[in-house]
């Protein structure tokens, strides 16, 4: 998948498509010093990346609000979001290099976000309406992680494999919530897990 295709699939805007090709362009440039994704995955980016990412919006329950990503690494899906949505994205991602290209992914595309370099459970709380991850942990500890920045309105998104079942069953055991699998756009094995109604047993 290249960019143009990207574009005829997801319909964003022409400003929204600039944006992503210099995030792709810069992350193929910091790639060179620092692992920012699997080296294998690069030249499917706009398909392993980037639509992985924008497919997510789809299941954001309103257009704006504060959307927090957990573990954000090379800021996916959190910056995908921000380039194209009107919300609040906080990024919270403890690799001080990481943070460093988050930020420039940001000031080049003129993308405003808010970076946290902090560990997830160093961080002081705050509401969030969205909490999103991706390839972060198993469902059971990123429910743990999420829970401080959750109210009992809060969406949360996560990107899944093909243990989601797995995680779900093994989850439920600590947490009540009400799950629905959305089949991925970029991966046969993969998932976009939305839960609701998320509180602790």
């Amino acid at each position: 998948m290249q960019e143009q295709e990207f574009q005829s699939l997801t319909g964003v805007s022409r400003e929204t498509l600039d944006k992503l090709r210099i995030y792709v362009e810069l992350l193929k440039k910091w790639q060179r010093a620092i692992n920012l994704v699997s080296k294998s995955t690069l030249p499917h980016v706009w398909e392993r990346h980037i639509l992985d990412s924008f497919q997510i919006l789809k299941y954001a329950p309103q257009d704006k609000g504060t959307w927090v990503d957990l573990g954000s690494g090379a800021g996916f899906p959190a910056l995908v979001v921000a380039m194209a949505s009107d919300y609040d994205v906080h990024v919270i991602e403890s690799d001080l290099r990481k943070c460093q290209f988050m930020r420039e992914v940001s000031r080049e595309t003129s993308t405003k976000i808010t970076v946290h370099t902090k560990r997830i459970e160093a961080i002081d709380p705050f509401n969030a309406d969205i909490i999103s991850a991706r390839a972060l942990a198993s469902l059971e500890k990123l429910l743990e992680l999420a829970h401080p920045f959750a109210t009992e309105k809060t969406t949360f998104l996560f990107l899944k494999g093909q243990d989601v079942d797995a995680e779900l069953t093994k989850a439920a055991k600590c947490w009540r919530m009400t799950p629905v699998k959305h089949t991925s756009l970029s991966s046969s094995e993969g998932c976009v897990l939305q839960l609701k109604d998320v509180r602790p047993l």
